[in-house]
């Protein structure tokens, strides 16, 4: 595979447990979902001054939850410094490109992070399903994948991808409860329902995106999503373990030179 190692621990479905762990409490959850976000307002505030950058990528079932995840993700940063891509069908004009270029236009400039909802495995995943990438071009995709990330990797990127998962009784009952609530009705499509039906494509195009692009540079994390407030600070500790690895996030002493013009000031304002 191009010299590039995948994972021998790879996610696989079957072995993520979907059992809802015992109910915290609200507020008890609530705090550590805090913490987890100031923690990452430091972690943004540290790429910003050493001008790294992160990608995070978000897949997972329809009604898995990825935009709440990724609104709790965002919801203390400098909006300066992220921006959440939401990926839908290329455009006509990207269709006549390769299927990547789209997504070289969105990469982080330094200092910020890309948020993807939804991403490139589209190639791998909804076209292969759906039959829109032909069966040569979606199996040569986990290598041109494993490739573009190792490539961004190489460069200085910080890479987080996340599936979240959810059980097929969970997911219907969410779709019920989008249908039923006026305020949530167009995030239920007729797409998502026609994916459905081919759920079990779906897992089985899904674990072998796993056990092929989940790689040492840039590894796929599976987050089990039966339980919202569960799933969003498991997400938020995964994004802030793999942001902080090997960086040092200790605010830096101040300039010299600042700290002697404030001095100068205020000696002047104390002064009189």
């Amino acid at each position: 595979m191009a010299g590039i190692e995948t994972k021998a621990n790879a996610p696989r479905l079957a072995d993520i447990d979907l059992r809802v762990p015992p109910a915290r409490d609200k507020a008890a959850a609530r705090k550590r979902l805090e913490v987890l976000q100031k923690r990452l307002l430091r972690i943004q505030q540290t790429y910003w001054h050493e001008r790294r950058r992160a990608i995070l990528v978000f897949e997972g079932w329809d009604a898995s939850g990825k935009g709440g995840a990724i609104r709790r993700v965002t919801e203390l940063l400098d909006p300066r410094g992220f921006h959440v891509w939401p990926i839908a069908a290329p455009s006509a004009s990207e269709q006549g490109r390769h299927y990547l270029w789209r997504f070289w236009q969105r990469l982080p400039e330094p200092g910020t992070f890309a948020i993807f909802d939804r991403s490139w495995y589209g190639r791998v995943l909804v076209e292969r399903v759906q039959g829109f990438a032909r069966p040569e071009e979606w199996r040569r995709a986990y290598d041109e994948i494993n490739e573009f990330e190792r490539l961004l990797v190489d460069d200085g990127a910080r890479f987080v991808k996340m599936f979240l998962h959810v059980s097929p009784q969970e997911q219907l009952e969410r779709f019920r409860s989008r249908l039923l609530d006026p305020t949530k009705r167009w995030k239920l499509t007729e797409e998502d329902l026609r994916n459905r039906e081919r759920r079990a494509d779906y897992a089985e195009a899904i674990d072998e995106m796993f056990a092929r692009t989940s790689t040492d540079l840039a590894p796929w994390h599976a987050v089990a999503a039966e339980s919202k407030h569960h799933a969003r600070v498991r997400v938020l500790e995964i994004v802030t373990e793999t942001l902080e690895r090997g960086v040092e996030v200790t605010p830096p002493p101040i300039d010299p030179a600042v700290r002697a013009a404030a001095e100068e000031l205020l000696g002047r304002r104390a002064g009189g």
